[in-house]
């Protein structure tokens, strides 16, 4: 790297001591992007851990100047419907930008999978392999990044909102199904559930064991406000509540995120998700949230945009997926 600052070095990883100004710096650029997501130290532990696709020591860059972290980058992959995707992930401190920072850490990342899929250790050598990143639309300096690298454009995704004191429509369990408290002897049936629901959606990750454990021991995962619902012995659907107490700290927003919305196949068309939304939102309110929140994809297939507009969410930002070929 050659247009770094002058006192600036590059090195890897270290998960002992830099998870902490990792979040630090993640808030810092996110705060100037106007962006809500504000990791913990734990939470960057948990998401960061070693699994196929992702090394964290291997796979991650971070820049320092006077022993200050002013920039890092990490790439990983997935297989997703027929493809593997390179997503790549930068963050420059707004004091250093236009100093070719985020250049640098594109091109790193770029080579990284390059060399990744020549050794056959990036995903199924016999699938397309696409480098991938996604981008804030109302940020023009990232979409001009991205299309100045020759990525193109090819997904769009809302995050919708909707304030808690309005009134929530009122939505029946169909006959036959009951919502039961979660316990850990469930959180296997609950998660097979979930992700046969959601390979139905746009290029549906294949998930690894360790997505499972970061599940159920991620540290913001409270299954308390989870809303699961059982035909019998069969999870017919879900949704996973989330309350990111940090990111409220910060914001001074009390919001609960609506994070996985999901039905299974057989129990579509029902009013099965309505029924589950309505009762996330109604828990949300009562655990003193103001603001409910979640992403979609604005193609999703199931008709979830939809069905979330009539619940009375909105989109408040929309991110752009930008793809090129490896």
């Amino acid at each position: 790297m050659t247009r770094t600052p002058a006192s600036s070095h590059v090195r890897s990883l270290d998960p002992d001591r830099d998870f902490e100004p990792l979040a630090d710096l993640i808030a810092t650029v996110n705060d100037e992007d106007r962006l809500d997501w504000f990791p913990t130290a734990a939470a960057l532990h948990s998401e960061w851990g070693a699994r196929a696709g992702f090394d964290p020591l291997a796979d991650v860059r971070l820049v320092e100047a006077d022993d200050r972290l002013i920039a890092a980058g990490r790439v990983d992959w997935r297989e997703r419907s027929g493809k593997v995707t390179h997503r790549i992930e930068i963050w420059v401190h707004p004091g250093v930008r236009r100093q070719g920072l985020g250049t640098d850490l594109l091109a790193w990342a770029e080579a990284r999978a390059r060399e990744l899929v020549a050794d056959g250790a990036g995903g199924p050598a016999d699938l397309p392999h696409l480098l991938s990143g996604v981008a804030y639309q109302d940020s023009p300096s990232a979409v001009a990044f991205a299309e100045a690298a020759g990525y193109a454009p090819v997904r769009y995704t809302f995050e919708m909102t909707r304030p808690l004191d309005q009134p929530i429509p009122e939505a029946p369990l169909p006959d036959g199904i009951e919502i039961r408290p979660v316990d850990e002897a469930q959180y296997r049936a609950i998660w097979d559930a979930d992700t046969e629901a959601f390979r139905d959606h746009w290029e549906a990750t294949v998930r690894q064991e360790e997505d499972f454990v970061e599940f159920v021991e991620h540290p913001d995962t409270d299954t308390t406000l989870w809303q699961v619902a059982w035909d019998g012995d069969e999870v017919a659907g879900s949704v996973i509540n989330v309350i990111p107490a940090s990111e409220n700290a910060r914001t001074g927003v009390d919001s609960g995120w609506l994070e996985h919305v999901s039905v299974r196949r057989p129990w579509r068309g029902r009013g099965l998700a309505g029924a589950l939304i309505e009762r996330s939102l109604t828990l949300l309110r009562d655990r003193g949230m103001t603001v409910a929140a979640l992403g979609v994809d604005a193609e999703n297939p199931t008709g979830a945009l939809g069905l979330y507009e009539r619940f009375g969410f909105r989109p408040v930002r929309t991110f752009v997926t930008y793809r090129k070929r490896v």
